[in-house]
């Protein structure tokens, strides 16, 4: 079996890359809100420009980063991309990694009402039974009039729904579009709006602080790396649902590092958002909406934009030439 088709690798390497996404975010909760989030955006950022070796193909140019076939997409997705990194990172300083990670999951809803909104798309009755189950899920875990909520609801609100804008943006834009355009949007984006806010208040980091930021950031490409090596192997319904198994993770790290619970209700309701994202995904695959190659996360978090661009997307695998 040649290695471009190697279904089970692809899966393998899809957990791995899941699990190094999952250490990163943990890296962001150990720092408990001491650095601003818009620094350890820059600082993420800053680590993201390491992938892009890997995401330009060969016949790329460095100035494909900035060039583009609709500089107004390509202008959204740079501010999606910046308020996508940002509010994703409040929402692991403020919540319990299980409750960040379970409404993040919510991604595909968002991108099912906002295709239907702004691309028109047929959406059928199944399809909107995942929505349904998932907002319920979401009801569930907030309990709304029974929990205060927090800026960390809110953060994890405007990030999958900045994220979900970005797919849609992906769509929009079709298969035509270079990746190298695509991940630079949010790339420059995320490096711009956090680098300008960092002009007004910075902080100096401790020699821990430094550690975790350093952590968050070399993760976070890492776990990029991997889950493009992943859609090389395998095709995205296979690698898409494994980054459910960050919810293994966050549990884990909750208890033994974070003091994190999770009750019962809780529990139920992330089963819900899972069998809505997994039921989705199962929808996605037999669209096949055609799209550019896979696009790897900007701000370091694969439940809102890496593991949703490749599988909202519908990739049937990478076929495009990476550079070595």
């Amino acid at each position: 079996m040649s290695p471009i088709h190697s279904p089970v690798r692809g899966v393998l390497v899809a957990f791995a890359a899941y699990a190094v996404f999952a250490f990163s975010d943990a890296s962001i909760k150990i720092l408990h809100g001491a650095i601003p989030a818009y620094q350890v955006g820059f600082i993420g950022a800053v680590f993201g420009l390491v992938v892009l070796p890997v995401v330009k193909a060969r016949d790329d140019s460095w100035l494909d980063v900035t060039r583009t076939s609709n500089r107004t997409l390509w202008a959204l997705r740079f501010v999606c991309g910046a308020i996508g990194a940002i509010a994703s990172i409040i929402t692991f300083t403020k919540l319990p990694m299980a409750e960040a990670f379970c409404l993040l999951f919510l991604l595909p809803s968002f991108v099912t009402i906002l295709s239907v909104i702004f691309l028109k798309e047929d959406v059928r009755w199944q399809r909107w039974t995942a929505v349904i189950v998932g907002f319920i899920g979401v009801l569930i875990v907030l309990r709304p009039g029974f929990r205060e909520l927090s800026i960390g609801h809110l953060a994890a609100a405007i990030g999958g729904s900045s994220a979900a804008i970005s797919i849609v943006i992906l769509r929009a834009m079709g298969p035509a579009e270079k990746r190298i355009s695509l991940y630079g949007a949010g790339l420059i984006g995320t490096l711009t709006v956090s680098g300008l806010l960092m002009l007004s208040d910075i902080a100096t980091p401790t020699p821990r602080e430094w550690l975790f930021m350093a952590s968050y950031g070399i993760l976070g490409a890492i776990g990029n790396v991997l889950l493009m090596t992943a859609a090389r192997f395998a095709p995205a319904n296979l690698v898409a649902p494994p980054q459910y198994s960050q919810m293994i993770w966050a549990i884990a790290f909750g208890y033994l590092i974070f003091d994190d619970t999770i009750d019962l209700p809780m529990a139920a309701g992330i089963v819900l958002i899972i069998c809505s994202g997994l039921l989705t995904l199962a929808r996605e695959r037999k669209r096949g909406t055609p799209l550019p190659a896979a696009v790897v996360s900007v701000d370091n978090q694969a439940p809102v934009s890496a593991t949703a661009e490749l599988a909202e997307a519908g990739f049937e695998g990478v076929e495009r030439p990476i550079a070595e």
